[in-house]
């Protein structure tokens, strides 16, 4: 059986579990926030509890919190088999590529449909009010995070053909 040691693992792949950590992070920081231009509707947005303002993964959907699991799964994989020609061969930095293009694929869908989280009365009520919703900074983390395990993915791909 060959050996799995921690020394083995490329920068590439460090990179690739770093990326899914990020993603990981970015589950529980705020993905959805709604706020107001104008100062008497932001003052009301303020004093309603931080969970009706402001939305984690979790609290935002499908197209929130599962690109962000397609990018920590290759990342713990490619960490913990990466160094296995077998596995290598097989295909693991195809796969890995692709789980990381599927979540940049989601999470454009994901902010394409932001607003779909609330019901269609909800969406006219902000809109009278001067209400946006918007992208909070965990979803700018994950898309960091996609982004770069992307292109590191990419990266482990050109080596493993040379």
């Amino acid at each position: 059986m060959p050996e799995l040691g921690l020394k083995k693992v490329t920068w590439r792949e460090w990179l690739g579990l770093a990326a899914g950590l990020l993603a990981l992070v970015a589950l529980f920081l705020p993905w959805t926030t709604l706020s107001a231009s104008r100062p008497e509707i932001e003052d009301v947005l303020t004093s309603l509890p931080a969970d009706d303002v402001t939305r984690d993964a979790w609290g935002s959907g499908f197209l929130a919190w599962a690109p962000l699991f397609l990018l920590l799964l290759p990342g713990i994989a490619v960490v913990l088999f990466g160094r296995v020609d077998a596995v290598r061969r097989a295909g693991l930095p195809h796969l890995w590529l692709m789980t990381a293009i599927g979540a940049l694929l989601l999470m454009a869908l994901g902010w394409l449909t932001l607003d779909w989280q609330f019901d269609a009365d909800q969406r006219g009520i902000f809109s009278a009010a001067g209400i946006e919703i918007g992208a909070g900074l965990g979803r700018y983390l994950g898309l960091l995070a996609a982004v770069a395990s992307g292109v590191v993915a990419f990266l482990d791909v050109r080596f493993l053909r040379k």
